[in-house]
């Protein structure tokens, strides 16, 4: 079985935001699959997707405090600037993390261990809401 469907993410600040319950609200097909994966893929260049621990919100901070610090804005040798000083930086912050995700699904649930929970990195200080494509495979 194959499925795939667009859903939206709410607009939300720069920084790394928790996002598993959005996601599972709107894929209420995952619940047939006993067996598969679900590939998670965003369509923008200055956001990004990825898992790290749901338990403790401090670490969603200290990854935006490393990124903002790792990946500055107003670098000199930044060329691609007409977007704003945010804009560069959330290109970069994108390639590091990456735009996809796999996620194995057993018994229609995702099988992420205890503390994990998938991220949504808004590199931009006012991205606006993003756009994912999920793709089910199972049986």
């Amino acid at each position: 079985m194959w499925f795939q469907k667009e859903i939206s993410l709410k607009a939300r600040p720069r920084g790394f935001h928790l996002v598993t319950d959005e996601v599972l609200r709107q894929l209420p097909e995952l619940s047939s699959v006993d067996v598969g994966m679900l590939h998670l893929f965003i369509k923008h260049t200055s956001a990004s997707l990825a898992i790290n621990e749901n338990a403790d919100p401090d670490v969603r901070i200290d990854l935006a405090s490393h990124f903002d610090h790792f990946v500055p804005e107003n670098a000199r040798y930044y060329r691609h600037t007409l977007e704003g000083a945010d804009d560069m930086p959330a290109h970069i912050k994108t390639v590091t993390i990456g735009c996809s995700l796999l996620v194995p699904v057993t018994q229609g649930r995702l099988a992420l261990g205890t503390w994990q929970g998938i991220y949504l990195g808004e590199h931009r200080d006012h991205g606006g809401a993003r756009t994912l494509v999920l793709t089910l495979n199972g049986a």
